[in-house]
């Protein structure tokens, strides 16, 4: 059953607490987690207390959670998502990150953690960036299994992997282990893929270990409210209904924390009303 979930990379100006509490006062059952500096910071001292910290909130909120990785500047103050699975150099500290989510996740009682390719960097091969990648997932797969946690891959516009179709063939090179699976953002269906958004879901359901909800228009990368783009959010629900999808599907709107009280209230209609479009149930606040 899916879980109605918000992002916090779009609640960068509430404490985390206040977050939380927002979300469960809309009747979200879930929240997607970036490690962050607001939030919770994976390189800061004291992690683990901070995170028995944040485990308490989620039980006291009612919400599961699923951890995310994508914050623009936690390993480099200068550089967008850097260095990230592809860099020339610096890849090591982005293999570290992910550990320390897999980590965390594990101890947030999170089945999954998010994470993408990133940018090839300039002058750098397919090639090239298809080995340091796989790379950095052989080495980080292994840790996902033994901790119980999945590796939620996400294909994002403009990046080594991004369509699905990318992730399926990194997954065949890697073997197809079970503990690297696929997030899914449905206004990159839409802006990205050839096939309608339920289409894909229907591919590639059975894969689908996170989901992320915006709206957006063809070809153009920018997450918008929903109802305002061209995502056919019932027909993307009633597919991801029909794979016996059983996670968070998360809102996320990354640029939007100014108006995040009003859009925590608005997504959450436009969820509810497209799941009753699809004449689907909603996974209550535990």
């Amino acid at each position: 059953m899916i879980t109605m979930a918000y992002g916090t990379n779009g609640l960068a100006d509430h404490r985390l607490d206040d977050a939380l509490a927002l979300l469960a006062d809309h009747g979200y059952g879930g929240v997607a987690l970036t490690l962050d500096h607001m939030h919770l910071d994976p390189l800061a001292p004291d992690l683990a207390a901070r995170t028995t910290a944040v485990r308490g909130m989620l039980e006291r909120h009612g919400l599961r959670v699923v951890v995310e990785t994508g914050a623009r500047y936690v390993l480099d103050p200068r550089r967008k998502h850097e260095p990230t699975l592809l860099s020339d150099e610096g890849r090591e500290r982005r293999v570290a990150l992910l550990r320390t989510a897999v980590e965390i996740a594990a101890d947030l009682g999170s089945p999954a953690v998010h994470l993408w390719s990133g940018i090839l960097p300039v002058g750098t091969s397919r090639a090239t960036g298809r080995s340091r990648l796989r790379a950095g997932l052989e080495e980080l797969i292994p840790v996902a299994e033994a901790a119980g946690v999945v590796l939620a891959f996400e294909p994002e516009p403009g990046m080594l992997v991004e369509r699905v179709d990318d992730v399926l063939d990194l997954r065949r090179e890697l073997g197809d282990p079970d503990a690297l699976r696929l997030t899914v953002d449905v206004g990159h269906l839409t802006c990205v893929e050839d096939a309608p958004g339920p289409d894909v879901v229907r591919r590639v359901g059975d894969l689908i270990a996170h989901v992320q909800v915006d709206d957006m228009v063809r070809g153009v990368h920018e997450h918008l409210e929903l109802g305002t783009g061209d995502v056919d959010l019932p027909g993307v629900l009633t597919a991801l209904h029909e794979a016996a999808f059983d996670g968070l599907a998360a809102v996320e709107l990354p640029r939007h924390s100014h108006a995040a009280a009003r859009l925590v209230a608005s997504s959450a209609e436009a969820i509810r009303a497209s799941a009753y479009q699809a004449d689907i149930p909603l996974r209550p606040r535990r």
